[in-house]
């Protein structure tokens, strides 16, 4: 039996920098990652190039249970401190669009920020490796791994992340720990992830995939305004996930369709130069012309423009601000960035995230109930919750 003070499981963004802080403080440790390499999930973000924070991240940024769990830790450890880590390392990033901060290079970048930190921290790094078994002790915790060594130590982090991904080894492992020593789990769900449709709407999609299109996406009072993207299985692009965190099964979206576009003052005003066309063709000058040809004829309007009143012209505007839409899925787990739920956040503390009942057990990153928006909100609640954990286990 091997004893130390702490074992981490999960080397993702959460897991590396809870380590990390916590050799800092000379804590002994052994981080367990049974992949064979550690931060996958972040060298596959971001298409590559890892959208590592948002310069805007705040906790209205985020969704949980409980609305105000997440601002200790991201109070304790901002976006700004972790640029500044950023930039003392010399790697070069860029915003895009609305705060999200991405790696001018490679996220690969980023994992070797953070490894090369473990190294100067003396953190014992097992990959391809398993826990098998683990138990409360009287001082604290035994672990039994897959390759055989057995660890005693004080301290328990839970850093496996959700079920988002499974491709990349997401389980519901993390859950498993929470429920073994008693605690809650809010009901869990794939989140910023594609919707789909029945095969009569999708039948009608299809011809326009790979169509985007700027819209205002809306579900259950919430709202975003991003790009859509329609595609061969449904609806994409960063409205949709950003609002599939907040629709459920059953439920409409409405689509804004580009919402700075007036589509009334263009239609009347090719109706008063040529009546004679037909609403197809000047609407193909304010959307993508197979896009408008659809929805040219699931207007209803019949005939050309010349047959089109103010008063028809102008619903049809209408129309095209509130196009609703109801899904009848998602793509699921398969593709979903992140998992929604998780770990009750009544069960822990929110300034050390370790666990109310259970002395010397932690929870951190994407395990617990607490999920980000799109763009970089839920890699600085894994740097956060990591950090804040990192501090006291």
């Amino acid at each position: 039996m091997q004893n130390i003070d702490v074992v981490i499981i999960g080397a993702g963004a959460a897991g590396m920098m809870c380590a990390i802080e916590a050799g800092k403080r000379g804590r002994s440790l052994v981080l367990i990652e049974h992949a064979d390499k550690p931060g996958e999930k972040i060298r596959i973000s971001g298409g590559g190039r890892c959208n590592f924070t948002n310069l805007d991240a705040g906790p209205n940024n985020f969704l949980s249970q409980n609305k105000h769990f997440m601002k200790s830790a991201l109070k304790q450890y901002t976006q700004h401190d972790f640029i500044a880590w950023i930039d003392k390392t010399r790697i070069a990033w860029h915003e895009k669009t609305l705060g999200q901060l991405f790696c001018d290079g490679s996220a690969r970048q980023i994992i070797e920020m953070l490894t090369n930190a473990m190294a100067e921290t003396y953190v014992d790094l097992r990959l391809g490796t398993s826990v098998l078994e683990h138990r409360k002790t009287a001082d604290g915790f035994e672990v039994d791994l897959s390759n055989g060594d057995k660890l005693a130590c004080s301290s328990l982090v839970v850093a496996c992340g959700g079920k988002s991904i499974p491709k990349m080894g997401a389980t519901g492992f993390g859950y498993e720990v929470a429920r073994q020593y008693g605690l809650d789990i809010v009901e869990t769900r794939p989140a910023l992830v594609p919707l789909t449709f029945d095969p009569d709407a999708l039948a009608k999609f299809k011809p326009f995939a790979g169509v985007s299109v700027d819209v205002i996406a809306s579900s259950n009072g919430t709202s975003f305004p991003e790009a859509m993207l329609f595609t061969h299985r449904g609806l994409s692009g960063p409205a949709i996930l950003q609002i599939s965190s907040f629709w459920r099964e059953g439920d409409e979206v409405s689509l804004n369709l580009q919402p700075k576009v007036d589509y009334f003052g263009p239609l009347k005003a090719a109706r008063s130069v040529n009546g004679k066309q037909s609403l197809q063709t000047p609407l193909s000058q304010l959307l993508p012309k197979r896009f408008a040809q659809y929805l040219a004829e699931e207007s209803g309007l019949v005939g050309n423009l010349a047959d089109q009143s103010d008063k028809k012209l102008q619903a049809f505007d209408d129309s095209l601000r509130n196009w609703i839409l109801k899904p009848t899925g998602s793509e699921g787990y398969r593709t979903a960035e992140v998992t929604l739920g998780g770990v009750d956040t009544d069960g822990l503390n929110s300034k050390t995230m370790r666990a109310r009942d259970v002395d010397g057990l932690f929870f951190i990153g994407e395990v617990v109930d607490v999920t980000g928006w799109l763009g970089g909100y839920n890699f600085q609640w894994a740097w956060s919750s990591g950090w804040v954990a990192g501090q006291h286990a």
